[in-house]
């Protein structure tokens, strides 16, 4: 499961995945990252995890000094440093989320939106704490899950990626309670406010949850 994104939805694939969303779900795609832009300053130095063919990164280095992000799939970085050749203050690398290969305090901001937080399967506290860990003092780290009034446009979003082949035929017995489940062994979850309150609460930071577009859960922890 953990290598779903590296293996079978990457590249041209995930491209497709975005190319079919519904109107209401491309609104919340937006407002995540305009809601991410408005953290961000022009002298800043921006950390994107999981930033898969280069959409948000390109987006976000429209406002920040640098743009730099990560992800395991080498087939979607190949996408990205296409899409992004001309930008200038973009880099992209392989690299594990709960690993970061950067020294410590070296970005501003560290994105990981679009439920990249459960997407990732990785241990989530310890992608948090490594995102503190680059984060500069008075740094802001900014983590995304869908919120619950989101599930009806998630569900049908999920649906015609499942009906292009983007992902396996969802298991419709499974799928409830906000996780989506699909044959092939995919499986969407989602981290609610409560979640956040676990993964967070033992770090020395100042922590805000809130719903964003009321389509996004919002963690953001003050550095």
């Amino acid at each position: 499961m953990r290598g779903y994104y590296t293996e079978r939805l990457s590249a041209e694939l995930l491209q497709r995945c975005y190319e079919i969303a519904p109107p209401r779900v491309r609104q919340y795609l937006d407002a995540e990252i305009e809601h991410v832009l408005s953290h961000v300053r022009a002298s800043d130095a921006v950390l994107e995890l999981g930033c898969g063919y280069g959409r948000v990164l390109g987006r976000l280095s429209e406002g920040a000094a640098t743009a730099i992000g990560i992800d395991t799939s080498r087939s979607s970085l190949r996408v990205a440093r296409d899409l992004l050749a001309k930008r200038g203050n973009c880099r992209v690398l392989c690299m594990d989320a709960a690993s970061l290969g950067f020294c410590d305090h070296a970005f501003d901001v560290v994105a990981c939106v679009q439920n990249g937080i459960s997407a990732f399967r990785v241990d989530q506290r310890a992608l948090i704490a490594e995102s503190i860990r680059v984060a500069r003092p008075g740094g802001r780290v900014m983590c995304s899950s869908y919120a619950a009034e989101f599930w009806e446009p998630r569900l049908e979003w999920f649906r015609l990626q499942a009906d292009h082949g983007v992902i396996g035929e969802i298991d419709w017995e499974a799928t409830g309670a906000g996780v989506i489940v699909c044959k092939d062994g995919f499986r969407a979850t989602t981290v609610d406010a409560d979640g956040f309150e676990r993964l967070t609460c033992d770090f020395n930071v100042q922590r805000q949850i809130r719903v964003v577009d009321r389509s996004s859960l919002f963690c953001e922890l003050a550095v």
